[in-house]
């Protein structure tokens, strides 16, 4: 389906943090925009790597031997089995591209687990 889907109008749809929204599909991946404030678990994810572009505001991303911080207009792209911990210390908008189905916190769970497949 050919439309064009502007960022910030979605972005102003939703307000939680740490709960991703796919916004498109392409092949298997999806582009999820999330907000994010304050500190998210170390996790990693056992069968991809994951992209992450920000948007607007800054992301830092804890690894084990150091921390690498994203301003807006930057991306990175976390390789799979790569224990991480994303934070930010103001809201921070951000847009994740991974393939379907992936949780977000990896193989950590707990309470910061999103329901997958939450459109917007």
């Amino acid at each position: 389906m050919k439309k064009v889907i502007n960022l910030k109008n979605k972005l102003n749809l939703f307000s939680d943090y740490w709960s991703p929204r796919v916004i498109a599909e392409m092949n298997d991946y999806q582009f999820k925009l999330v907000k994010i404030k304050g500190d998210f678990i170390p996790h990693k994810h056992d069968n991809t790597d994951e992209v992450f572009i920000v948007l607007e505001g800054v992301l830092k991303i804890e690894f084990n031997d150091k921390i690498i911080e994203i301003n807006s207009g930057e991306m990175i792209v976390v390789p799979k089995n790569e224990i991480h911990k994303p934070y930010s210390d103001k809201e921070c908008k951000i847009m994740l591209i991974e393939p379907k189905n992936i949780v977000n916190t990896g193989d950590a769970g707990g309470s910061l687990t999103a329901l997958n497949n939450q459109w917007i």
